[in-house]
Protein backbone atom coordinates (compact mmCIF):
# COMPACT_ATOMS: atom_id res chain seq x y z
CA UNK A 1 0.00 0.00 0.00
CA UNK A 2 1.14 3.54 -1.32
CA UNK A 3 2.00 4.93 2.59
CA UNK A 4 1.51 8.71 1.62
CA UNK A 5 -1.97 7.56 0.53
CA UNK A 6 -2.32 5.41 3.63
CA UNK A 7 -1.33 8.46 6.12
CA UNK A 8 -2.78 11.35 3.98
CA UNK A 9 0.94 12.99 3.58
CA UNK A 10 1.07 16.63 3.28
CA UNK A 11 4.24 17.94 2.18
CA UNK A 12 4.73 22.21 1.94
CA UNK A 13 7.17 24.64 3.04
CA UNK A 14 10.18 25.26 2.05
CA UNK A 15 11.34 22.51 -0.63
CA UNK A 16 15.20 22.67 0.31
CA UNK A 17 14.80 23.05 3.90
CA UNK A 18 15.59 20.89 7.25
CA UNK A 19 12.67 18.64 7.14
CA UNK A 20 9.85 19.18 10.70
CA UNK A 21 7.48 16.43 11.31
CA UNK A 22 4.24 17.55 13.02
CA UNK A 23 2.42 14.26 14.40
CA UNK A 24 -0.99 15.00 16.13
CA UNK A 25 -2.73 13.53 19.80
CA UNK A 26 -5.37 10.99 20.17
CA UNK A 27 -8.77 12.24 18.57
CA UNK A 28 -7.52 14.48 16.26
CA UNK A 29 -5.61 15.24 12.37
CA UNK A 30 -3.07 17.28 10.89
CA UNK A 31 -5.53 19.70 10.91
CA UNK A 32 -4.74 20.75 14.48
CA UNK A 33 -1.29 22.33 13.28
CA UNK A 34 -2.86 24.02 10.63
CA UNK A 35 -1.90 27.50 12.72
CA UNK A 36 1.71 26.76 13.84
CA UNK A 37 2.48 25.55 9.87
CA UNK A 38 2.96 29.35 8.52
CA UNK A 39 5.45 29.79 11.06
CA UNK A 40 7.90 27.08 9.88
CA UNK A 41 6.68 26.77 6.30
CA UNK A 42 9.14 29.95 5.23
CA UNK A 43 12.20 28.07 6.56
CA UNK A 44 11.27 24.10 7.22
CA UNK A 45 10.07 21.40 5.22
CA UNK A 46 7.15 20.93 7.32
CA UNK A 47 5.55 16.95 6.90
CA UNK A 48 2.36 16.53 7.75
CA UNK A 49 0.71 13.01 8.19
CA UNK A 50 -3.04 10.96 9.76
CA UNK A 51 -2.70 8.31 12.10
CA UNK A 52 -4.47 5.08 10.88
CA UNK A 53 -7.73 5.54 11.85
CA UNK A 54 -7.44 9.70 11.82
CA UNK A 55 -8.71 12.44 9.81
CA UNK A 56 -8.09 11.66 6.18
CA UNK A 57 -6.02 8.10 6.48
CA UNK A 58 -6.96 4.61 4.75
CA UNK A 59 -9.46 3.76 7.41
CA UNK A 60 -9.44 0.00 5.31
CA UNK A 61 -5.59 -0.33 6.78
CA UNK A 62 -6.71 0.02 10.03
CA UNK A 63 -6.70 -3.20 12.46
CA UNK A 64 -7.09 -3.25 16.40
CA UNK A 65 -4.00 -5.69 16.91
CA UNK A 66 -1.86 -3.42 15.47
CA UNK A 67 -2.94 -0.29 17.18
CA UNK A 68 -3.70 -1.74 20.14
CA UNK A 69 0.58 -0.54 21.34
CA UNK A 70 1.90 2.37 20.53
CA UNK A 71 4.51 0.34 18.93
CA UNK A 72 1.46 0.47 16.32
CA UNK A 73 1.56 4.32 15.80
CA UNK A 74 5.12 4.31 15.70
CA UNK A 75 5.34 2.04 13.21
CA UNK A 76 3.06 4.39 10.80
CA UNK A 77 5.98 7.52 11.81
CA UNK A 78 8.60 5.17 11.02
CA UNK A 79 6.72 4.09 7.13
CA UNK A 80 6.22 7.48 6.82
CA UNK A 81 9.95 8.85 7.13
CA UNK A 82 10.93 5.71 4.97
CA UNK A 83 8.82 6.34 2.45
CA UNK A 84 9.81 9.94 2.38
CA UNK A 85 13.31 8.70 2.80
CA UNK A 86 14.01 11.46 5.32
CA UNK A 87 16.90 11.65 7.84
CA UNK A 88 17.22 13.35 11.21
CA UNK A 89 14.38 15.26 10.85
CA UNK A 90 12.66 17.48 14.07
CA UNK A 91 9.87 15.33 15.24
CA UNK A 92 6.93 17.18 17.13
CA UNK A 93 4.41 15.09 18.48
CA UNK A 94 1.55 16.54 20.49
CA UNK A 95 -0.04 14.60 23.15
CA UNK A 96 0.56 10.63 23.19
CA UNK A 97 2.61 11.37 19.73
CA UNK A 98 5.45 12.52 22.10
CA UNK A 99 5.56 9.64 23.51
CA UNK A 100 5.30 7.95 19.90
CA UNK A 101 7.82 9.98 18.59
CA UNK A 102 9.92 8.56 21.23
CA UNK A 103 9.51 5.06 20.23
CA UNK A 104 9.74 5.67 16.79
CA UNK A 105 13.76 8.20 17.15
CA UNK A 106 14.50 4.54 18.99
CA UNK A 107 13.39 2.38 16.17
CA UNK A 108 15.04 4.25 13.37
CA UNK A 109 17.61 6.65 15.39
CA UNK A 110 19.12 7.64 11.96
CA UNK A 111 15.97 9.23 10.75
CA UNK A 112 14.98 11.71 13.47
CA UNK A 113 17.45 13.92 15.17
CA UNK A 114 15.42 15.79 17.65
CA UNK A 115 12.16 15.54 19.54
CA UNK A 116 9.58 18.78 20.44
CA UNK A 117 7.09 16.93 22.79
CA UNK A 118 4.21 19.07 23.07
CA UNK A 119 2.11 18.62 26.78
CA UNK A 120 3.91 15.06 26.74
CA UNK A 121 2.67 12.69 29.67
CA UNK A 122 4.89 9.40 29.88
CA UNK A 123 2.13 8.12 31.98
CA UNK A 124 -1.73 9.37 33.10
CA UNK A 125 -2.55 7.22 36.64
CA UNK A 126 -0.65 7.86 39.58
CA UNK A 127 1.19 5.89 41.61
CA UNK A 128 3.20 6.02 44.90
CA UNK A 129 6.42 7.95 43.41
CA UNK A 130 4.64 9.47 40.58
CA UNK A 131 1.80 12.10 39.90
CA UNK A 132 0.53 11.52 36.38
CA UNK A 133 -2.67 13.72 37.17
CA UNK A 134 -5.65 10.67 36.85
CA UNK A 135 -6.26 7.40 39.72
CA UNK A 136 -6.77 4.75 38.06
CA UNK A 137 -10.22 4.70 38.87
CA UNK A 138 -10.06 7.88 37.07
CA UNK A 139 -9.19 6.45 34.42
CA UNK A 140 -11.11 3.33 33.93
CA UNK A 141 -14.59 5.98 34.46
CA UNK A 142 -12.88 7.83 31.53
CA UNK A 143 -12.93 4.75 29.53
CA UNK A 144 -16.21 3.63 30.39
CA UNK A 145 -17.90 6.46 29.61
CA UNK A 146 -16.28 6.37 26.05
CA UNK A 147 -17.02 3.18 25.32
CA UNK A 148 -20.71 3.74 26.78
CA UNK A 149 -21.36 6.72 24.91
CA UNK A 150 -18.65 7.72 22.54
CA UNK A 151 -20.41 11.40 21.37
CA UNK A 152 -21.70 12.32 24.25
CA UNK A 153 -18.22 11.51 25.95
CA UNK A 154 -17.00 14.12 23.45
CA UNK A 155 -19.02 16.70 23.59
CA UNK A 156 -18.62 16.94 27.88
CA UNK A 157 -14.68 16.09 27.38
CA UNK A 158 -13.29 18.11 24.74
CA UNK A 159 -13.55 21.46 26.64
CA UNK A 160 -12.33 20.46 29.68
CA UNK A 161 -9.08 19.16 27.75
CA UNK A 162 -9.12 22.30 25.55
CA UNK A 163 -9.49 24.49 28.13
CA UNK A 164 -10.07 28.42 27.91
CA UNK A 165 -13.89 28.26 28.53
CA UNK A 166 -14.42 31.85 27.39
CA UNK A 167 -13.04 30.50 23.91
CA UNK A 168 -15.89 27.76 23.79
CA UNK A 169 -15.34 27.79 20.14
CA UNK A 170 -12.08 25.81 20.72
CA UNK A 171 -13.62 23.18 22.82
CA UNK A 172 -15.94 23.17 19.69
CA UNK A 173 -13.34 22.27 17.44
CA UNK A 174 -11.71 19.21 19.25
CA UNK A 175 -15.47 17.91 19.98
CA UNK A 176 -16.09 17.59 16.37
CA UNK A 177 -12.91 16.26 15.76
CA UNK A 178 -13.02 13.40 18.26
CA UNK A 179 -16.19 13.03 16.47
CA UNK A 180 -15.30 12.65 13.37
CA UNK A 181 -13.13 9.67 14.99
CA UNK A 182 -14.41 6.14 13.90
CA UNK A 183 -16.16 4.91 17.82
CA UNK A 184 -14.61 1.99 17.52
CA UNK A 185 -11.21 3.23 15.89
CA UNK A 186 -11.14 5.54 18.93
CA UNK A 187 -12.47 3.19 21.88
CA UNK A 188 -8.91 1.36 21.07
CA UNK A 189 -6.82 4.77 20.70
CA UNK A 190 -8.07 5.84 23.81
CA UNK A 191 -6.97 2.36 25.87
CA UNK A 192 -3.88 2.38 23.91
CA UNK A 193 -2.90 6.00 25.09
CA UNK A 194 -4.45 6.62 28.36
CA UNK A 195 -3.48 2.70 29.73
CA UNK A 196 0.08 3.58 28.00
CA UNK A 197 3.33 3.87 30.62
CA UNK A 198 6.23 5.11 28.89
CA UNK A 199 8.30 6.15 31.95
CA UNK A 200 11.61 3.85 31.48
CA UNK A 201 11.64 4.27 27.70
CA UNK A 202 12.18 8.24 28.36
CA UNK A 203 15.72 7.78 29.98
CA UNK A 204 16.83 5.85 26.21
CA UNK A 205 16.19 9.30 24.44
CA UNK A 206 19.51 10.46 23.18
CA UNK A 207 18.49 13.21 20.74
CA UNK A 208 18.32 16.83 21.61
CA UNK A 209 14.93 17.02 23.09
CA UNK A 210 12.62 20.55 23.98
CA UNK A 211 9.52 19.48 26.33
CA UNK A 212 6.91 22.38 25.75
CA UNK A 213 4.42 22.50 28.97
CA UNK A 214 1.34 24.56 29.40
CA UNK A 215 1.18 26.75 32.31
CA UNK A 216 -2.46 24.87 33.23
CA UNK A 217 -3.68 21.71 31.45
CA UNK A 218 -6.12 19.62 32.90
CA UNK A 219 -4.53 16.31 31.10
CA UNK A 220 -0.52 16.34 31.62
CA UNK A 221 -0.34 19.01 34.88
CA UNK A 222 2.86 21.01 35.20
CA UNK A 223 4.62 18.14 37.69
CA UNK A 224 4.76 15.72 34.45
CA UNK A 225 6.60 18.21 32.22
CA UNK A 226 9.11 18.55 34.84
CA UNK A 227 9.14 15.01 35.24
CA UNK A 228 9.70 14.06 31.69
CA UNK A 229 12.50 17.33 31.69
CA UNK A 230 14.47 15.10 34.44
CA UNK A 231 13.87 11.39 33.05
CA UNK A 232 15.46 12.51 29.75
CA UNK A 233 19.17 13.59 29.86
CA UNK A 234 19.67 17.08 28.26
CA UNK A 235 16.61 18.32 27.52
CA UNK A 236 14.99 21.68 27.52
CA UNK A 237 11.88 22.64 29.34
CA UNK A 238 9.45 25.62 28.64
CA UNK A 239 6.55 26.50 30.40
CA UNK A 240 3.91 28.37 27.51
CA UNK A 241 1.51 30.92 28.81
CA UNK A 242 -1.24 28.78 28.05
CA UNK A 243 -4.40 27.59 28.98
CA UNK A 244 -5.54 23.62 28.27
CA UNK A 245 -3.89 20.60 26.80
CA UNK A 246 -3.94 22.25 22.76
CA UNK A 247 -1.61 25.10 22.70
CA UNK A 248 -1.06 24.56 19.03
CA UNK A 249 -4.73 25.81 18.93
CA UNK A 250 -5.23 27.83 22.31
CA UNK A 251 -1.45 30.02 21.98
CA UNK A 252 -0.14 29.17 18.72
CA UNK A 253 2.27 32.35 18.34
CA UNK A 254 3.86 31.22 21.50
CA UNK A 255 3.80 27.51 20.96
CA UNK A 256 5.23 28.58 17.29
CA UNK A 257 7.57 30.51 18.50
CA UNK A 258 9.28 28.12 20.97
CA UNK A 259 9.30 25.50 18.61
CA UNK A 260 11.53 27.76 15.67
CA UNK A 261 13.96 28.88 18.40
CA UNK A 262 14.67 25.11 19.50
CA UNK A 263 15.11 24.43 15.72
CA UNK A 264 17.13 26.72 15.25
CA UNK A 265 19.31 26.12 18.21
CA UNK A 266 19.87 22.44 16.88
CA UNK A 267 20.66 23.42 13.80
Amino acid sequence: MDVRRRNNVVVTGRADGPVVVLAHGFGCDQNMWRLIVPALADHYRVVLFDYVGSGRSDLSAWSEERYAALTGYAQDVVDVLEALDLRRVAFVGHSVSAMIGLLAARAVPERIGSLVMVAPSPCYIDDDTYRGGFSAEDIDELLASLESNYLGWSAQTAPVIMGNPERPELGEELANSFCATDPDIARVFARTTFLSDCREDLKTVTVPTLVLECAHDAIAPRGVGAYVHAEIAGSTLVTLPATGHCPQLSAPQATGAAILHFLKSTQ
